[in-house]
């Protein structure tokens, strides 16, 4: 894998570059649509790869391997060929399903004990079986082993799950590097900085993680329910801490807000479920502010859903798919949200390049605010 900075702002630590895999390049600030069980929510390969241009996608490694299960996917080829998708893909490790899991699961330093929520069959995660099962899923960029702590954390329960978090990674650095991928490309792991929010864990594990020096690193536990205040701090700590020269990927954020602000600060790359999940509910996100569809001020308005972004369909006929129920209007809506985050970081990497991004953010910021 290869990281290439394009450009910095001068006004902020925003920066564009190029992040080079196997399956093909990823122009960074990127957002990356998730495909929990290999499907992105409603929305095809096509979709993803002609409408959306997404260049790249998840896969949680959870769901995978409780369902369809490692053996057939090694059979299939790994996750690209089984799902049809010939760009790039990150999985997550699972230690997010460690904290999401709290009330089925057991943390000891081997690993992490859970009940599927398929079927309640007992199952063990461990950092060396979590990178194998990644290897054999066939991300281009798999992540490190970790515990995701929750908000409000015990500084003592932070500290004690940080060192757990950093045994867990020195052995899946030693697992990755003794093994290889199974299907002829290179894969990338990336350590994860954890530390809840307290400034002296987040600065400990940023050193810890840069230290290891491997091709890419995360800033994982925020976005867990914790002010946006202490998620810009805490971003911003580490961010001054990773090397610059390589990409930083901010785990499961956020709001297109959150988006902006974080890449303000040096983050490149991001992921969550919002755009499709609010999407199901009908709430859009456009260039000029929140809709939610289901309004009845929408009823007979026959204006673009957003001109930009989705110049076909009128809000009307989307409102009238929600209420009737129409699998149709989640779809459009899915649609809709993903191609408004592609669009937003887009945008954001040709102000970084054109040397306008913090002009433009200060307008973008005041739109995205609005309530329409």
């Amino acid at each position: 894998m290869k990281f290439q900075l394009n450009h910095t702002d001068t006004a902020t630590k925003a920066r564009a570059a190029t992040l080079t895999t196997d399956h093909g390049e990823i122009q960074t600030p990127i957002f990356m649509p998730v495909g929990t069980a290999g499907s992105v929510k409603g929305i095809n390969q096509q979709q993803l790869e002609t409408d959306i241009n997404a260049q790249i996608i998840l896969g949680n490694t959870y769901h995978l391997y409780l369902r369809p299960g490692i053996e057939i996917l090694k059979e299939a080829g790994g996750l690209h060929k089984f799902i049809g998708w010939e760009r790039p893909i990150l999985t997550d490790s699972g230690g997010y399903q460690v904290y999401s899991l709290a009330d089925r699961r057991k943390l000891t330093e081997e690993g992490a004990k859970f009940q599927s929520h398929i079927d309640g069959s007992r199952h063990l995660f461990t950092p060396e079986n979590v990178m194998d099962i990644q290897r054999a899923i066939g991300a281009d960029i798999i992540m490190a082993f970790d515990e995701c702590t929750p908000y409000p954390c015990e500084y003592n329960y932070a500290k004690k799950s940080l060192q757990l978090t950093h045994n867990w990674l020195e052995r899946c650095c030693k697992r990755f590097d003794e093994t290889e991928g199974y299907y002829g490309y290179q894969q990338s792991l990336f350590p994860i900085v954890q530390g809840s929010v307290f400034k002296d864990l987040r600065e400990k594990s940023a050193e810890f993680v840069a230290a290891l020096n491997r091709e890419g690193n995360a800033i994982g536990g925020l976005s867990v329910g914790e002010p946006h205040e202490d998620m810009y701090a805490m971003t911003e700590l580490v961010c001054n801490i990773l090397p610059a020269d390589k990409p930083r990927y901010l785990m499961g954020v956020g709001t297109p807000m959150n988006i902006l602000e974080s890449i303000e600060l040096g983050v490149d790359m991001f992921d969550c479920v919002m755009p499709t999940r609010n999407g199901r509910n009908g709430m859009l996100f456009t260039a000029n502010g929140t809709i939610n569809i289901k309004n009845k001020r929408w009823e007979k308005d026959f204006s673009p859903v957003d001109e930009l972004i989705t110049p076909l369909y009128s809000k009307a006929y989307l409102r009238h798919l929600m209420m009737a129920g129409e699998m149709l209007g989640s779809q459009l809506a899915s649609l809709h949200n993903l191609k408004f985050y592609l669009w937003l970081v887009t945008e954001a990497r040709f102000q970084i390049v054109n040397g306008t991004f913090s002009e433009w953010k200060s307008k973008m910021s005041l739109t995205l605010s609005n309530k329409l």
